[in-house]
């Protein structure tokens, strides 16, 4: 996701959210200097991300309404990726089912080493 669609995200989140006007328009500042052609090279980055990018500008640092609606959001996608690490790692950590071959294989290694120690001696 690119800073633009990022950003476009944020907006949208916070007008659900019931945000302050001022969180809006410090939101639109950025996401039109975002529209620029010299913020075209930005980085993508994650929606947490710009958030506390967000955080971080003189509109949020002069209003504690504006930074209360952004630290509010932040909390929410804070919740929403701690919750995508927990099914990732459940995810990584289940066990996953041998093939057949896998199977095949260790049964045939099995009777191989069978047969060489099972000789009997004349």
């Amino acid at each position: 996701m690119n800073v633009q669609e990022g950003l476009v995200e944020i907006k949208r989140r916070l007008e659900s959210q019931g945000a302050r006007p001022a969180t809006l328009q410090a939101v639109d500042l950025i996401l039109r200097r975002a529209a620029l052609p010299a913020a075209s090279a930005a980085p993508d980055t994650s929606l947490l991300k710009l958030v506390r990018m967000l955080m971080r500008t003189p509109a949020a640092n002069t209003d504690t309404g504006v930074y209360n609606d952004l630290s509010r959001l932040e909390e929410e996608l804070e919740g929403f990726a701690a919750a995508h690490r927990e099914r990732a790692a459940a995810e990584e950590a289940r066990p996953v089912p041998k093939s057949r071959k896998h199977y095949k294989e260790i049964r045939d290694r099995e009777r191989r080493e069978g047969a060489g120690t099972s000789s009997k001696p004349n």
